[in-house]
């Protein structure tokens, strides 16, 4: 069950953008906020202990929630922007307090990861926090400074694009410090 309501929350997280841009003149905020409250009240509920996954939910709990009172529609543009932060957040406390979160997901894998191995998934979670900072900073941008077809173009389009860009090029890498070790 919590697997189906991960799968719903992304598909949620994808269409959100076009969503928006189709929907902020037809429904109200308190629509939009009451739908993805409610996803991630149910993600909350189900979901397993994940690093970062309940700030996650809460945080976005508490936007749904300023979102319902406030009824703005300006607001709905904000939604890239807080997931790219607590993302953001959730790799730069790995890294602090480790392990870093891609040597975890690399444990899940490969449980006893030699020295090399370790050190390159601290970079590895460094570069992932260095592009959802970046990616923060453009929603942001874009939600303060742009028309609404292109803050839809880059949080429902540029923004996958650049996140499996980097997903592709981390494998190839990979593939080669492997070969190499």
């Amino acid at each position: 069950m919590s697997r189906l309501l991960g799968l719903v929350l992304v598909a949620a997280g994808l269409a959100y953008p076009f969503a928006v841009y189709f929907g902020i003149e037809h429904l109200s905020p308190r629509v939009f906020a009451l739908l993805l409250g409610a996803l991630w009240i149910a993600r909350l509920l189900t979901a397993q202990q994940r690093p970062g996954g309940r700030w996650m939910a809460l945080a976005a709990l508490l936007f749904c929630g300023v979102l319902g009172i406030a009824g703005e529609p300006a607001l709905l543009r904000w939604y890239p922007v807080l997931l790219n932060s607590i993302l953001l957040c959730v790799f730069l406390l790995s890294l602090r307090y480790g392990p870093p979160l891609i040597e975890r997901l690399a444990r899940l894998r490969e449980p006893e990861l030699p020295a090399e191995a370790v050190r390159y998934t601290r970079v590895v979670t460094q570069v992932w926090a260095g592009f959802f900072c970046c990616n923060a900073l453009i929603a942001a941008a874009l939600t303060l400074w742009a028309p609404l077809a292109w803050w839809t173009l880059y949080n429902g389009f540029i923004a996958y694009l650049l996140m499996g860009l980097l997903f592709a090029v981390e494998w190839l890498v990979r593939q080669r410090v492997r070969r190499i070790a």
